[in-house]
């Protein structure tokens, strides 16, 4: 018998973060047909004054990837109120990843690691997606990195 996604979770020494309502006038998700669109959402919060996290000067290659990871389960905190079971997902069809980077730096893919390799740790094969990982000069709040998402779902659980 395979592993639950939340038994996955606990053995990697993870657990889904609570989700918050929105800051502005939309949806944290929106479901259409058979599929669940994820809003994007960003890490870390920046403190009030505290400097703009650029990836490649004041954040580490390291430091992005993690903090991607952490968007990741957010993204899966949504999942799971959205679908109401990890047994509904079909597959994350698309994952689109936002690196406030500095000018120079080139390792957005590896950043945005963070996030996809989270969604097949615990996904399986259903989080295997398609994404795009780009550089941007500036992000919400100040945040290091941005990911949105587009996943597939059954009526039921038969994944």
């Amino acid at each position: 018998m395979q592993p639950t996604v939340e038994e996955r979770l606990r053995s990697l020494g993870l657990e889904l973060p609570v989700v918050t309502k929105p800051r502005g006038n939309f949806r944290p998700y929106v479901i259409s047909a058979s599929m669940l669109y994820l809003s994007g959402k960003g890490a870390p919060l920046r403190e009030e004054g505290g400097t703009v996290p650029k990836v490649g000067a004041e954040v580490s290659v390291e430091q992005g990837r993690l903090y991607a990871q952490e968007v990741g389960l957010y993204l899966l905190a949504l999942i799971k109120e959205a679908l109401g079971s990890f047994e509904r997902v079909q597959r994350v069809v698309k994952v689109f990843g936002m690196v406030n980077a500095d000018p120079n730096f080139t390792s957005h893919t590896e950043v945005i690691n963070g996030c996809s390799e989270l969604l097949v740790a615990v996904l399986g094969e259903r989080g295997e997606h398609a994404r795009s990982a780009i550089g941007v000069g500036s992000l919400p709040k100040g945040f290091a990195v941005e990911i949105e998402a587009i996943v597939e779902f059954s009526e039921h659980g038969d994944a």
